[in-house]
């Protein structure tokens, strides 16, 4: 297990909004979609129950433009 396990929709959702992400709409199936107006950018979220796969957090990071240590510190 790694520094990203063990994190649920809910928790990541609470960090990324702390990085100025708001919910812009639902996506197809099980997934939300939030955009950053400050960065331009758009991530999306699966919603589902569990924990979210450590590599699909990475791509969400990724995607956000925000460092595995900059969001375990938020």
């Amino acid at each position: 297990m790694g520094k990203l396990s063990g994190f649920k929709y809910r928790e990541v959702i609470k960090k990324l909004k702390r990085f100025g992400f708001v919910f812009l709409r639902s996506g197809k199936g099980s997934h939300q979609i939030f955009f950053n107006i400050l960065t331009n950018r758009y991530i999306t979220v699966p919603k589902h129950t569990g924990d979210i796969p450590e590599g699909t957090l990475k791509s969400i990071l990724d995607q956000a433009d925000i460092s595995v240590d900059e969001f375990l510190a938020n």
